[in-house]
């Protein structure tokens, strides 16, 4: 009790405050998000995510060399195909567009490890995340067919050079799925990071402008998790271990800390959380407009996800949140 008990001890030096310091981060945390377009040249800034560009393959594979050298292990790639079809063939078509940026970036910079989005959403042309079934308007994706394509993608990206698997469509058995073809294919050595949480969020926004994958009717809400539950994604992570998942994502990550924590209790797996396009964007909107500290808050955000238990971070901050860690200052 007071007076022997003064906890503001070990607060009064800022070194002490370093020495007992209970969570920290660190730049192996972090993986940054890529956006891959056709053409060559192209840097086409995301309106409502400052900061962040569709890139095409030449500039994807400058960005990747500066990630690297940032000294942020790994980058997940998203691809924006030139055409879409309700087979989703960009995405497992080996000249695919994540398919050339994988083997150019792993040509460039071989030590960077490449995650890729293993989904069909950028690639269908009503931008749901699989077969529709016939005259639903409501974004009803067939899943057992859907899995047969999902197989396709994830053996092309691996092809082309991928490191990781990421499949986010939340499709019933897409982990096994994919699992077996991968193991069918000689890639027994390639993990899965499986979007286990994924919630029908109303944060996607800004990401469906860099991604070009707003659905054309309905929503995702099919397939994807309500945020009001929070049990089922023990479900989800229970099945996706059985399946084979090697790495258990949330998404998103800052209205969903109790779902880190909780999946993070609930498994010895690595736990990733996604810092999503619309934490990212109000972030830096706040910034811009000079309402708050975009650093302090960054760093404060990014140490929270990793206090309530990922221990992976995909974040848009990533490149900053580097620099930061570097000057020593955050």
């Amino acid at each position: 009790m007071f007076p022997n008990h003064r906890p503001r001890r070990l607060r009064n030096h800022p070194q002490i405050r370093r020495m007992v310091r209970e969570t920290v981060l660190n730049t192996n945390d972090l993986i940054y998000p890529l956006f891959a377009v056709p053409g060559t040249a192209i840097a086409k800034e995301v309106s409502s995510m400052p900061g962040v560009y569709q890139l095409s393959v030449d500039k994807v594979v400058e960005e990747a060399k500066e990630v690297y050298q940032l000294g942020i292990p790994a980058i997940i790639l998203f691809g924006i195909p030139e055409d879409k079809d309700i087979e989703a063939t960009g995405a497992w078509h080996d000249c695919g567009i994540v398919q050339k940026a994988a083997t150019a970036i792993k040509k460039a910079v071989p030590e960077l490890i490449v995650i890729a989005d293993t989904c069909l959403c950028e690639y269908t042309s009503h931008g749901h995340c699989g077969y529709l079934q016939l005259n639903d308007l409501t974004g009803r994706v067939l899943n057992d067919p859907t899995l047969e394509l999902l197989k396709k993608t994830a053996v092309s990206q691996a092809n082309a050079g991928v490191d990781i698997i990421a499949p986010s469509g939340m499709m019933d058995g897409f982990v096994g799925a994919i699992r077996s073809a991968l193991d069918a294919n000689g890639y027994q050595d390639i993990p899965i990071m499986s979007y286990a949480a994924k919630y029908a969020s109303s944060y996607y926004g800004p990401f469906r402008d860099a991604a070009d994958s707003a659905p054309q009717f309905g929503d995702r809400r099919t397939y994807q998790m309500d945020p009001g539950n929070a049990r089922e994604a023990i479900k989800e992570i229970e099945l996706d271990i059985a399946e084979g998942a090697d790495i258990l994502m949330v998404k998103p990550a800052l209205a969903y800390m109790d779902i880190i924590w909780r999946v993070k209790q609930n498994s010895n797996l690595p736990v990733a959380a996604y810092n999503v396009s619309g934490e990212y964007s109000m972030t830096k909107a706040a910034a811009l407009n000079g309402w708050i500290d975009e650093k302090r808050v960054v760093m404060e955000t990014l140490t929270s996800f990793k206090r309530a238990g990922a221990d992976l971070i995909l974040t848009y901050h990533a490149k900053d949140a580097a620099r930061w860690l570097q000057s020593g200052n955050n």
